[in-house]
């Protein structure tokens, strides 16, 4: 994770610095605005449609655990997004958008299960 850390913000420093030689420095500010005001827009209207699907399974009487791995997924992408940088807006947007966000759920689904089989975490039900 420290790597992860140090290796990702060195990365989106390079990419940063070599996108303003290539297109401009002012181009970049201005691409790293619009994925930002463009991210935060999507992530309101992701998360909102999220809401309302968790709020009608509950009111139907049914666990909203696709709503909640949604919200993870798409409450993870929206803190990315808010970091300047491509390479992060790339895993924001992946996040966010239904179709990429699906593939990741099903893993994290996976991993979930593969954790409560072991015993690592432990769900309670009412």
């Amino acid at each position: 994770m420290l790597l992860l850390i140090i290796i990702v913000p060195a990365m989106e420093i390079g990419i940063l610095v070599w996108a303003g030689n290539l297109i401009g420095p002012w181009w970049v500010i201005l691409l790293i605005i619009s994925t930002g005001i463009l991210g935060a827009y999507l992530a309101k209207q992701q998360g909102l449609e999220t809401i309302n699907r968790a709020r009608d399974n509950v009111q139907m009487g049914m666990t909203p655990q696709d709503e909640m791995i949604n919200g993870v997924c798409i409450l993870i992408g929206a803190a990315v997004l808010l970091t300047p940088g491509f390479i992060t807006d790339a895993i924001g947007f992946t996040l966010l958008i239904p179709a990429t966000r699906e593939p990741i759920k099903k893993a994290l689904m996976k991993v979930v299960r593969k954790m409560m089989d072991n015993g690592s975490i432990t769900i309670f039900r009412r």
